[in-house]
């Protein structure tokens, strides 16, 4: 009977101790792994213009600084107003949840009428309000673990821009690939970033705008705020911009407003739905396309994870992930099936 080298069983539970040890801290850290990754994220994007400013005489420090402070207000600014002005909708919408949705059962009971048509024979109007009672916030998160996160994201930021020798050294030390691999996990790492970091939001923002005109032009209440809602749900695939103009619909049905409600239907479909896939094909040219399975799966897990934030996060976490497993494959699985 053939016995474990002794060398083998140490190597196990050296494995084994340092599994254990990173079970326990990535545990710890799960609340604030947004800002690992979002220091991630705004590294690959302020790399470039880092390089540029040092390049032109700029002191390392004050350079990282200077473009920290404008991450904060063009980036982080406008998340958080739209995090607080979300906040405060919801509270709204939870509490007149009820009253909207016995205005809709009543108008729709109205159309059932005229049209001889039972379109659904009960509306559960308790475990609606229930529903978005629970559900809504979730979207906003914890605002202590949001300003922790923030902290670690600036900390770890600065020190990524001011040393990037010592953080590419140190991944050439600690992370278990041979160089060509590891180049090769930062190359698409980066490109991967910039694509979830840049091209998805560009491509809401831009339907969002779309969206906002229609808005306008129909004279739907509070439009900044729908103007959100069709950006987070042009994030998402498969559910795109009827997150945001599905409900303004039904909220102008219910209220009365007939030519409003069916406007601004048929203004989503057509301008803002065929808008999508010219500005996608613009911007995706310019970027790696990200899968959109990826995409999904990253906002189902993302949001409960990070948050609002997660809707960016989310994604590059699952692609960080596939990137991992492929460099591994690389790394060891390829060179035994060669064997």
């Amino acid at each position: 009977m053939e016995t474990i080298p002794k060398k083998i069983i140490r190597q196990l539970l050296i494995l084994f101790g340092i599994a254990i040890v990173a079970f326990l801290i990535f545990r710890e850290l799960l609340p604030y792994l947004s800002g690992v990754l979002g220091a991630i994220t705004l590294f690959v994007l302020l790399k470039s213009p880092m390089n540029k400013l040092v390049k032109k005489g700029w002191n390392e420090s004050l350079a990282a600084s200077f473009l920290m402070i404008l991450s904060f207000i063009g980036i982080l600014l406008p998340i958080i107003g739209i995090t607080l002005m979300m906040a405060n909708k919801i509270q709204n919408a939870v509490y007149n949840s009820e009253r909207f949705m016995n205005a809709l059962q009543s108008h729709i009971q109205n159309i059932e009428d005229k049209i001889g048509y039972d379109i659904y024979k009960e509306l559960d109007v308790s475990a609606a309000t229930s529903w978005v009672s629970e559900h809504a916030q979730v979207l906003i998160g914890n605002t202590f673990n949001l300003f922790i996160a923030i902290s670690i994201m600036y900390f770890m930021l600065y020190f990524m821009l001011i040393k990037p020798k010592q953080l590419r050294e140190g991944l050439y030390d600690y992370v278990p690939f041979n160089k060509k691999h590891l180049k090769i996990l930062i190359h698409d790492s980066a490109k991967m970033v910039r694509s979830n970091a840049l091209g998805i939001p560009i491509v809401a923002i831009a339907q969002g705008f779309v969206a906002l005109i229609g808005f306008l032009i129909f004279g739907i209440e509070n439009p900044l705020f729908w103007f959100v809602i069709v950006i987070i749900g042009s994030m998402i695939p498969f559910v795109g911009t009827l997150v945001g103009i599905l409900p303004v619909f039904l909220i102008a049905l219910a209220s009365g407003d007939s030519f409003a409600a069916w406007g601004i239907l048929l203004y989503g479909f057509i301008v803002v739905g065929s808008t999508d896939n010219i500005i996608r094909l613009y911007v995706l040219k310019k970027l790696d396309d990200v899968h959109p399975l990826i995409t999904l799966l990253g906002v189902i897990i993302g949001i409960p994870l990070f948050g609002f934030i997660g809707l960016i996060f989310g994604p590059i976490f699952i692609s960080l992930f596939f990137i991992i497993v492929k460099m591994y494959k690389l790394e060891y699985v390829d060179p035994l099936e060669k064997d």
